[in-house]
């Protein structure tokens, strides 16, 4: 037998490496998207003991792999067929779809979140109707929550509409009773997406004054009105689209971010890889000239935009919203 030579060593490796991913994958999904929970475990086995087979008894480096993808794309395939639903148990706090209406220059939004926290699981939610004339749009604002990963953060967009009132949306995983969210998870048939709209003193207290180890901070975009109600109009399609036809949440493809930037307003903007690392994503629009900042270096925008203390300050006060924003850059003008 020939001796095979370095590069195709080298090539192989990367082959089995590839194969070692893959195979990998497969177990995970069978772990947690096989529904009926004591079948998860004889899948597995005979998931692994498929490709086992697949690499001990072909002779032929090529058999194997063939052998070996076979396996995953037949678990690739059943993993697909996975629907979601809009039907479930769900928690009290992601119970409702919210969706919009659009005549004209008005907008009535069906189902916004409006929770009274006592603590991070411990609040009763109301579930008004809000009525907004696109006229009223003047700007948006981004909120980005760090909660573990420098490199990982949730995004909410909120609206202004003045006179201290904003409109806010957060993309979020919707969560059954029962679960809790897991980035692991995530990457499986876990969770369905939900666009939550609902106003600041519950998106952002939420965050800043209830859960743990969350830090949040706040930027004024550049977006003139034009863009703002146009994307804001891509909202409320993107949130009655949910509203009618579940979808997935994936948390590499289908998250609170990569939602945002496929909507079509979104599209003008210069696309990069922190739409998946999106904890690095206010520092690249602050470089692009898509966050305010008077010019600021951005560490020094970053210490300003944090706004978990004023958060707490503000806590119930009726101008929360305006008293988050006092004194940050790019809010000096705003009323």
């Amino acid at each position: 037998m020939a001796e095979i030579g370095p590069v195709r060593k080298i090539g192989r490796g990367i082959v089995w490496f590839v194969l070692l991913l893959i195979t990998i994958w497969a177990i995970a999904a069978l772990c947690f998207d096989v529904r009926i929970a004591w079948l998860r475990i004889p899948c597995v086995i005979a998931y692994l003991l498929a490709v086992s087979a697949s690499i001990i008894k072909p002779k032929r480096f090529w058999r194997r792999v063939l052998g070996c993808v076979i396996c995953f794309a037949v678990v690739l395939a059943w993993w697909r067929t996975l629907q979601p639903s809009n039907e479930g148990n769900w928690q009290v706090d992601v119970s409702r779809l919210a969706y919009g209406k659009v005549d004209g220059q008005h907008v009535t939004i069906y189902n916004t979140r409006s929770c009274d926290y006592r603590a991070e699981f411990d609040y009763t939610c109301a579930w008004p109707t809000r009525e907004v004339d696109l006229s009223q749009i003047r700007g948006m604002d981004v909120f980005v929550d760090y909660w573990g990963s420098p490199w990982i953060a949730h995004t909410i967009i909120s609206f202004d509409l003045g006179n201290g009132q904003h409109v806010a949306f957060s993309i979020e995983a919707r969560k059954h009773i029962g679960q809790s969210y897991s980035a692991i998870r995530g990457f499986f048939r876990q969770f369905t997406l939900i666009s939550v709209v609902s106003d600041e003193r519950d998106l952002v207290r939420l965050r800043t004054n209830y859960r743990v180890g969350e830090d949040l901070y706040l930027f004024h975009t550049t977006a003139t009105p034009a863009f703002a109600r146009s994307l804001f109009l891509d909202y409320i399609g993107f949130t009655n689209g949910l509203h009618d036809h579940p979808h997935w949440y994936n948390a590499a493809t289908s998250n609170c971010t990569t939602e945002i930037f496929a909507l079509k307003t979104m599209q003008s903007l210069q696309r990069n890889w922190t739409i998946l690392l999106n904890g690095k994503g206010a520092e690249e629009q602050y470089r692009q000239g898509n966050l305010a900042g008077d010019g600021l270096p951005f560490d020094e925008l970053m210490k300003r935009a944090y706004i978990n203390p004023a958060a707490k300050l503000a806590d119930k006060s009726s101008d929360f919203s305006k008293r988050i924003r006092e004194g940050r850059p790019g809010f000096e003008n705003i009323q």
